[in-house]
């Protein structure tokens, strides 16, 4: 490891020792026997037989048999075996596009930076392949904005305003913008709908009403 780099499970350890449990793990194998008293799906599935087979599937039916494919695949972990399904009402959005703010934001990850990009940001090869936040749109959508790829844009919600690059896409669809949220300097997620789902209770982050135009300065002017 580089430098005074520490091992996952010896960090999360050292905090649990601080604050008065007396926990002592030597090696990953201590916690892996600890999980196999509370996960059944880890029967079969031995520490030296990971070391020998670099990974296996659960569930395992044996210690020399291979994993399942299909993790319930004989049936679920009911009293009947059989799963439930219920139907579900469909919930419009809490904000939904009108004439101020006539297109739908919706957010998420890009494939070179994993979520808020945290250590893939850091990481210098990721990095230059995608160094600056970008807004993505359909190319017809582009066109109707009179705004070029390449440019900066303006996205407006009713929660706040960022800038930054305008990208065209064909898998974004028109009157849609996409914008991942890893870029702290322009925070997608100041634009965000903090409305709470009433079951789950996760924030409305993938869809809220929005308003893009073109910035003032153009990135090509730098």
């Amino acid at each position: 490891m580089p430098g005074n780099t520490r091992l996952d499970w010896w960090i999360i350890q050292e905090i649990a020792r601080r604050i008065g449990l007396d926990w002592s793990y030597t090696h990953p194998r201590d916690v892996f026997a600890e999980m196999k008293l509370a996960m059944p799906s880890l029967d079969n599935i031995t520490w030296e037989r990971l070391l020998r087979e670099d990974s296996v599937t659960y569930p395992c039916d044996a210690e020399d048999q291979p994993g399942n494919d299909i993790v319930f695949g004989d049936g679920f972990p009911t009293a009947s075996g059989r799963g439930r399904l219920v139907p579900a009402a469909i919930i419009p959005p809490a904000e939904e596009p009108d004439a101020e703010y006539p297109m739908v934001l919706t957010t998420g990850r890009q494939l070179e930076h994993w979520h808020t990009g945290a250590m893939t940001r850091r990481a210098s090869v990721l990095d230059e392949i995608e160094p600056e936040a970008v807004a993505s749109f359909a190319p017809a959508e582009l066109r109707r904005l009179g705004i070029a790829a390449g440019e900066r844009v303006r996205v407006t919600t009713r929660r706040g305003t960022i800038e930054l690059k305008a990208r065209s896409d064909s898998a974004v669809a028109p009157g849609q913008v996409f914008i991942p949220f890893c870029y702290a300097e322009a925070a997608a997620n100041i634009l965000t709908n903090p409305q709470l789902d009433p079951y789950g209770k996760i924030p409305e982050y993938k869809f809220c009403a929005a308003k893009d135009e073109p910035a003032a300065v153009n990135f090509a002017a730098k």
